[in-house]
């Protein structure tokens, strides 16, 4: 039985979605919580595609039929893992075809009760990219580096109220030193899958709070239609003394290995300037961070200023702050949108 995307993805929040693509589509891009039971590896995968164009069709499905029947006991034995005690299951392939409709089968015959989706994870991916498109109420955390976003925007969902984390999703913090302690990036599909997953669970009537960002948080990009949403988009400018700034920078970033932090400060030294890029690392080398920190934002500070000046139309609001306290600030800022 084959249902649509938008049937799947209600069903999903029940029941387990197998993806029977191979192992590097599914690492590539897949969406959020599915498991991966392979009706090819990637190797066979490209064994059949190369007989298909050089070949014949039906030369590559008799590869493709072998390859299944040699594996059977492997599939069964992983779905055997999952230990469904409704036996019920969710699957797709790429377009909803061979891949699915064979694994279905074999599922189906092993007491299993499977719904395809239908048009595959192909379908899904259109679903994703058009969901950026839709309008959203979106309230920006602007601020200099160190000025706390990330904490108030945790603070503000604390109190209740709608967010999304795109240096969550992203693992990754935005600048050059945003990789230190973070997971792997993920790749840019999933990026996209993860947010849309994110966006999926809120009230898009109501306003959702996001920090402010560049296109690229590290390596992954932020899609069109979203970013352009954000930038034109109110923004909280928090405004929080160099010195408050300098101090938080320092707690976060002390505990990490001074050769990742050189690293990173290295990766900037061309934009930064070759001698107060060698300055800044000698400061590490010294132990004071301060210094180091206070010779970086100098950089930060002014792109920061750049970019802001280039929002031409987008309302910019002023928060002054007299001290570094995300949740004093947090209610500060939805008091303003009361």
């Amino acid at each position: 039985m084959q249902i649509s995307i938008e049937d799947f993805l209600q069903k999903s929040k029940n029941l387990p979605i197998i993806d029977v693509r191979t192992p590097a589509e599914f690492m590539k891009g897949h969406i959020p919580g599915a498991i991966n039971i392979p009706i090819f590896s990637n190797e066979e995968r490209a064994i059949v595609g190369t007989k298909y164009k050089q070949e014949s069709r039906d030369t590559a499905m008799a590869e493709a039929m072998h390859f299944v029947s040699q594996n059977v006991d492997f599939y069964l034995d992983e779905i055997a893992k999952l230990k469904i005690p409704t036996k019920k299951i969710l699957i797709h392939c790429w377009r909803g075809g061979m891949r699915s409709g064979s694994m279905a089968r074999l599922f189906a015959a092993d007491g299993y009760d499977v719904q395809i989706l239908q048009g595959g994870y192909k379908s899904y991916r259109n679903l994703v990219l058009q969901s950026f498109e839709q309008p959203l109420r979106l309230l920006i955390i602007g601020g200099m580096t160190g000025s706390g976003k990330s904490d108030v925007l945790k603070e503000i969902e604390n109190l209740g109220e709608q967010i999304v984390d795109l240096e969550g999703i992203a693992h990754h913090k935005g600048s050059a030193f945003g990789a230190l302690g973070q997971l792997p990036q993920p790749t840019v599909e999933q990026f996209e899958n993860d947010l849309h997953k994110a966006f999926s669970k809120l009230d898009l009537s109501e306003p959702i709070w996001l920090e402010d960002e560049s296109q690229l948080v590290g390596k992954v990009r932020i899609p069109k239609p979203l970013f352009e949403q954000i930038r034109a988009a109110k923004v909280y400018k928090l405004e929080l003394s160099k010195e408050y700034r300098i101090k938080r920078l320092v707690t976060e970033y002390t505990d990490f290995d001074k050769k990742l932090i050189n690293t990173s400060i290295q990766n900037i030294s061309r934009r930064l300037g070759g001698l107060a890029a060698q300055h800044a690392v000698n400061a590490i080398e010294k132990n004071d961070f301060s210094t180091a920190i206070d010779i970086v934002l100098s950089y930060y500070d002014k792109t920061y200023s750049y970019g802001l000046s280039k929002r031409e139309g987008q309302t910019v609001i002023p928060v002054k702050l007299d001290e570094d306290d995300p949740k004093k600030t947090a209610k500060l800022l939805i008091g303003r949108e009361l």
